[in-house]
């Protein structure tokens, strides 16, 4: 019973860390990023947003950053009815400009998949012996037979026909047999560079309108809900983040307080601190003497 008691309180006492206001005053989750409006699962730094996200999907100094075992890829938009984040790589040929590239692709275990929508193109394969122009052993050809207009419309760009290499050895590729999670390694593939792209913007002829990246889509969870109290923590102003061992559910708001629910009870604990100026000190001696007095 002792046992029970023991724990119970240092439980307790880890949740009343996460609750309290933090000495700056200010909120610790950010509800921007640069001109990026984050939400759920999305954070701002440590403690913010779902844990699967926060490694992998950081703000850099006002740039939200994607981050894969292959680099670092700027975010560009991300659109939340649709569940996808859109990323460029660097290194990536476009129709402005042609550069070699190492390639792209997804962690394992990454909360993320390749949406539907992209459209790969490896450039400067070698006809002779890259994979990318066999049978991948079950009669599927890796290469698309109708992306050959796609290569034509690249190749068009100045900046890709200075490759110098012939339009044969543009292959628009068709994500059949690189794996879970789409590991792109364009040295094993013999292939120099590739483009990426993800819409057309209704001008399906024109490259230099094509919109080049990558589009990612993403899940909540297994079930795929929207967390109902991340909702409720948005909604009165909040943002959404966890509290560390257990990664408990916590709704951090502008006054710096932080809850467990939204941050309506923190708007008028806010108001009631300027007649009542508690400190954080002082709350934190009430707990302690609360939890001696439990033993």
């Amino acid at each position: 019973m002792k046992l029970i008691t023991i724990s119970s309180i240092a439980l307790l006492f880890l949740l009343s860390l996460c609750l309290l206001p933090n000495l700056s005053s200010a909120q610790a989750c950010q509800r921007t990023c640069g001109k990026q409006p984050i939400k759920y699962p999305f954070g701002t730094g440590p403690g913010c947003g779902d844990p699967r996200f926060q490694s992998r999907v950081t703000c850099d100094h006002d740039q939200l950053t994607f981050t894969t075992h292959t680099g670092r890829y700027p975010v560009t938009s991300i659109d939340y009815d649709r569940q996808l984040m859109y990323v460029t790589d660097p290194s990536m040929s476009t129709c402005s400009c042609s550069q070699s590239s190492k390639g792209f692709s997804l962690d394992w275990d990454a909360p993320f998949s390749f949406n539907d929508d992209n459209i790969f193109a490896f450039l400067d394969c070698s006809t002779s012996s890259s994979p990318v122009f066999r049978s991948n052993g079950t009669g599927v050809p890796l290469c698309d037979s109708e992306g050959a207009a796609v290569c034509s419309l690249l190749y068009s760009c100045q900046a890709v026909s200075r490759i110098n290499n012939p339009i044969s050895t543009c292959c628009v590729y068709t994500p059949v047999d690189l794996g879970p999670s789409f590991e792109m390694d364009l040295q094993k593939l013999q292939c120099t560079s590739y483009a990426g792209i993800y819409g057309f913007d209704g001008r399906n002829t024109d490259p230099n309108t094509w919109q080049y990246g990558v589009a990612l889509k993403y899940k909540f969870n297994f079930n795929n809900d929207y967390p109902t109290m991340c909702a409720s923590c948005e909604r009165s102003n909040g943002a959404c983040g966890y509290c560390p061992p257990y990664n408990s559910f916590v709704c951090t708001c502008p006054s710096g307080l932080n809850t467990t629910s939204d941050c309506f009870f923190a708007t008028a604990w806010n108001t009631a601190s300027l007649h009542f100026p508690w400190k954080t000190g002082t709350w934190l001696i009430y707990l302690v003497a609360l939890f001696l007095m439990l033993l």
